[in-house]
């Protein structure tokens, strides 16, 4: 069994290596964080792995999992190579979804494998997600030898895998943005609007809940198109320019979001009218 250090385990880092000691996919040999506070705590959740508190602390590993921020995987990946702990035969990998392997350069430069991969998954609560990472999708980019270890790995955690083109990783990670991210922007600006409107906050999350649980039920039961309802959807147009100007009114940056919505839905309402009677 290959071993396993972790730099900066968060809740990816953390999940990802909970489920790898389960499966004793990987020995977990180190966890190092900003802290060796934070480093003990996280190896207290793991259940494996000794804490670390700077490179210097750290010992050669087959596999180096970095799940530090964005902006810090060149720095802490140049750090490792510099400290010697990157040699041919060893293989590195981050977890951005929006950086690509390259960000890992300076690991190549000392003969390691390197690659990227995301699991295309909400980490809020990681406490759920303990046992509940399996069907999870993982995007992966990168060196041939750091895949032929990490996909099987991550497979053997229950992940299904998709390889992606380094060049579209950011446009597929906006992807992930839109679905996730902006959609919870979304809600609380449904939310604000319903309570400027007068509706007492906890009533507005009881309007709001079922409306958008069933809405995306639909979309991935029926299709984008048809599960499109409101009046774009009816033709109505009057009422959206009115609606959006009444927004406008209320909060400016909610009105541009409200116009912004606008054409995209007017084209997707179009799709809609292309389809079936039966399916509208």
């Amino acid at each position: 069994m290959k071993n396993l250090n972790i730099i900066g385990a968060g809740k990816v880092g953390k999940v990802l290596a909970r489920h790898f000691q389960r499966r004793q996919v990987f020995s977990i040999q180190q966890v190092m964080n900003r802290s060796l506070t934070s480093a003990a705590a996280a190896v207290q959740w793991i259940g494996a792995g000794q804490a670390a508190g700077a490179v210097s602390d750290l010992r050669s590993a087959d596999v180096i999992m970095l799940t530090v921020g964005d902006d810090q995987i060149a720095a802490t990946c140049q750090q490792l190579a510099d400290a010697g702990l990157l040699h041919a035969g060893s293989s590195i990998f981050h977890c951005s979804g929006a950086r690509t392997s390259a960000e890992l350069q300076s690991a190549r430069q000392c003969g390691a494998a390197v690659a990227s991969i995301h699991p295309v998954r909400s980490f809020a609560d990681i406490d759920a997600l303990a046992g509940q990472f399996g069907g999870t999708i993982c995007s992966v980019e990168g060196d041939e030898t750091a895949l032929a270890t990490l996909l099987p790995a991550l497979q053997a955690i229950g992940a299904q895998t998709v390889t992606i083109s380094a060049e579209h990783k950011l446009l597929y990670h906006a992807g992930s943005v839109f679905a996730s991210n902006y959609l919870v922007t979304l809600m609380e600006t449904a939310l604000q609007a319903y309570q400027a409107a007068g509706i007492p906050a906890e009533m507005a999350g009881q309007m709001a809940e079922p409306l958008a649980r069933q809405t995306l039920e639909n979309v991935f039961r029926l299709g984008t198109a048809a599960a499109l309802t409101g009046p774009i959807a009816r033709g109505d147009m009057q009422t959206v320019i009115r609606q959006q100007k009444i927004v406008a009114d209320w909060d400016g940056n909610a009105g541009d979001l409200y116009q912004a919505f606008t054409p995209l839905t007017v084209a997707l309402a179009a799709q809609a009218r292309q389809l079936p009677y039966s399916e509208k």
